[in-house]
């Protein structure tokens, strides 16, 4: 499977590049200085606690928050130059899958997977909504829950279909948030088997905002350590958490997850 997912990736092609990215509220400086580009391709995963600036990261990719300092492109365009009009476009490029999936609860899973490409193309047919429902439904696995509603189905089947409505755009980035938070671990490895499996049929790049490290280990090809506003160490699983490495908060923080 690694090599499988190695060959699909470009790294000539950046599709998320950032510079110098600082970004403070008030006294409270969030992110110091971030370099890091996300290859077409390829999966990323974002690592670290509560509070070391994951969500802030991924609100500056998607254009909620402006930088103060550094450079984030996207795609080929400097995010907090675009225009509302030309930033509405972007985040059609851009898939975002909430820790809470953010599903309607008022619509059943057909509605809340046929609602962003009525909102967003308005000149598809019923059978065109129809089937890219039920295309990105089979992705998941759950084509045969088209009917109920979301207030029916467990914690990991909303992600599933979370994810679904995420994937009907057909995004060329994919922004996950806690993909795992809540979840029993067999549920977690279900998630996780899913993220690779849209990784290779959608040829998505992605970055995966985690806490978790078996999810962190197991969907990127790359991982990027952060903490307290910086990157302490990005490559893959094995280089950030070297046996011999003498970083007291790599280790501290393998020895959470694995030593418990």
């Amino acid at each position: 499977m690694e090599n499988q997912k190695q060959d699909i990736i470009n790294y000539e092609e950046p599709v998320i590049s950032i510079k110098g990215l600082y970004k403070s509220f008030d006294d409270l400086q969030v992110l110091k200085g971030i370099d890091f580009n996300l290859y077409k391709g390829e999966n990323v995963a974002v690592l670290g606690k509560s509070g070391t600036g994951k969500s802030v990261l991924i609100k500056i990719i998607v254009g909620l928050l402006k930088p103060d300092k550094g450079e984030v492109i996207i795609l080929g365009k400097q995010i907090d130059q675009l225009t509302g009009k030309e930033l509405d476009a972007m985040r059609l490029r851009i898939g975002f899958s909430f820790q809470n999936s953010a599903l309607y609860d008022s619509m059943n899973v057909y509605q809340n997977l046929a609602f962003p490409l009525t909102m967003n193309m308005k000149n598809l047919t019923k059978r065109q909504v129809d089937h890219a429902v039920n295309e990105v439904l089979e992705a998941v696995g759950l084509k045969t829950k088209i009917k109920q509603m979301p207030s029916d189905l467990s914690g990991g089947q909303r992600k599933r279909i979370g994810i679904a409505r995420t994937l009907i755009l057909q995004p060329e980035i994919m922004l996950y948030d806690e993909p795992t938070s809540g979840l029993d671990p067999i549920t977690s490895a279900e998630i996780i088997k899913l993220i690779n499996e849209v990784q290779q049929r959608y040829n998505t790049s992605s970055v995966i905002i985690t806490h978790d490290l078996t999810c962190a280990k197991n969907t990127g090809n790359r991982i990027a350590m952060l903490h307290k506003g910086k990157f302490l160490k990005i490559g893959t699983f094995e280089e950030v958490f070297d046996t011999n490495s003498d970083n007291e908060q790599v280790k501290g923080f393998f020895n959470y997850n694995f030593t418990q």
